[in-house]
């Protein structure tokens, strides 16, 4: 993912904030941080740090973090302290108290895929997987993986769960893909299927979408009440998947309201 990938995201999370004022305060903090991700970026495309052989490696997500990564995340803590949330802030300053070795170690557990322990929904997920996107984006995109065969319903190239999903121009239509909630890998995906349990009767398959992002649509599951929301760029050629799933709020107020739960929550824990 090159620098200008990250960079047009921040531009349109800055047009949406302006737009919206209901997504404006989560979309400056988003800015905040992918202005991080940017420059870690292009710090890891100078160094090579994520190659380390990857290339020719078919499990590069399965090598161990690598420990000089921990000097970076010192630096990340003061952008979400100067930025984030009350909650956020606070947890940024704990942490910044913590040593190397704690960092360390919160990292890791996020690399290594603690998907149902400590760091689900809170605070440590939100920092190990805000930090570690940009090696992750690199680590993929320096492998030889290539997908192919059977949809699956987790990511590919790292395991972990969809994040959102988008609908592209094709034909006359458009063909769904599924994004990775964690390296942001795009990978094709039906369009009458549910990403959390397979269900493929229309009828305990429903969208709604809201007034304010008519692009954007809550995708729900009535068999195992999961939703995921999806971009439907054949609507709006200008959005961006990552910002724009980010930006509709409302969708998830309304969707958790029906008893539906994310399958999996986004950068901004939403």
């Amino acid at each position: 993912m090159a620098a200008n990938e990250w960079q047009r995201r921040i531009a349109r999370a800055e047009e949406l904030g302006s737009q919206y004022q209901f997504a404006a305060e989560i979309l400056r903090f988003y800015t905040a941080i992918a202005r991080f991700q940017e420059k870690f970026s292009r710090e890891l495309g100078r160094s090579g740090a994520g190659n380390g052989g990857v290339a020719s490696d078919s499990e590069p997500f399965a090598r161990p973090l690598p420990a000089e990564l921990v000097g970076r995340f010192r630096a990340f803590l003061p952008v979400v302290e100067e930025n984030g949330p009350d909650p956020l802030r606070e947890a940024a300053r704990e942490l910044r108290n913590g040593g190397d070795d704690s960092h360390f170690q919160l990292l890791t557990l996020f690399w290594d895929g603690d998907a149902i322990g400590a760091l689900q929904q809170g605070p440590g997920d939100f920092f190990a997987r805000s930090f570690l996107q940009p090696y992750a984006v690199s680590v993929r995109l320096r492998s030889n993986l290539r997908w192919n065969g059977p949809a699956p319903f987790l990511c590919p190239f790292c395991k972990r769960k969809p994040g959102l999903g988008v609908l592209r121009p094709l034909g006359d239509g458009g063909q769904r893909s599924l994004v990775c909630s964690f390296c942001l890998a795009e990978w094709e995906f039906r369009r009458i299927v549910c990403p959390g349990c397979g269900e493929e009767n229309p009828a305990k398959l429903p969208v709604y979408t809201a007034e304010e992002l008519k692009h954007v649509r809550v995708e729900s599951c009535d068999s195992c009440r999961s939703y995921i929301k999806t971009v439907d760029l054949t609507k709006s050629g200008r959005g961006d998947p990552i910002v724009d799933e980010l930006a509709a709020i409302p969708l998830d107020l309304w969707a958790q309201k029906q008893g539906y739960t994310k399958l999996q929550s986004n950068l901004m824990q939403l």
